[in-house]
């Protein structure tokens, strides 16, 4: 028997929509990344895009366990000598692009270089309820459903 392996012109993507208002961050984000990279399919391919687009509604209702929202640090460098800056969990919650959160928990759990660059470019993460993509017809993913840890009141 021969491995299956899956050409890009046989991959049918479907469309997801997941409501991530009290949800744990790293639970969701590890099922996002499975279905973005196409891990839920019997014909999942390695080093082919065969995943979903998900669409993330309420991403600023997340939730972080533990003391997570005021001691995790996301940092990034401006390119400057000791440009090095930080910030916390909270700070970003609470800011202007709360999804950046998700985003980034999704974006490092994923492989670096052209296939992980591509595979998040079918990610839309929404701070509110709505999301301009009814066209699409997205089924609802109900995550909160899957594991009684996925979600946090």
């Amino acid at each position: 028997m021969k491995t299956y392996s899956a050409k890009p012109a046989e991959i049918e993507k479907k469309w997801v929509v997941i409501d991530a208002s009290g949800l744990v961050v790293g639970r969701l984000a590890s099922i996002i990344a499975m279905r973005l990279k196409g891990k839920h399919l019997p014909i999942y391919t390695p080093h082919v895009d065969c995943g979903d687009n998900v669409i993330v509604v309420n991403a600023d209702k997340v939730v972080l366990t533990g003391r997570k929202r005021d001691q995790k640090v996301y940092y990034h460098h401006t390119g400057y000598a000791g440009g090095i800056k930080e910030r916390s969990a909270k700070f970003i919650l609470e800011g202007r692009f709360p999804e950046r959160v998700l985003e980034k928990a999704v974006e490092r759990m994923l492989a670096r270089g052209p296939l992980g660059r591509k595979i998040m470019g079918n990610l839309r993460v929404y701070k509110g309820a709505e999301h301009p993509h009814e066209a699409q017809q997205p089924t609802v993913l109900d995550v909160a459903a899957l594991n009684r840890k996925n979600v946090r009141n």
